[in-house]
């Protein structure tokens, strides 16, 4: 098991930004799905 972990430790690459921002890039993403699940909301009741 302690082999298998320094293996993965050995291999692991720096990230090209700090993980805050891949948590904001989430956060956006996801409003702007809301955003775009919002603005059809009564699609189905207008026909």
């Amino acid at each position: 098991m302690h082999a298998a972990l320094r293996a993965a430790e050995a291999a692991t690459t720096q990230l090209p930004f700090p993980p805050v921002v891949f948590g904001i890039g989430a956060f956006v993403g996801l409003v702007a799905l809301l955003l775009v699940t919002y603005a059809f909301r009564n699609a189905g009741s207008r026909h």
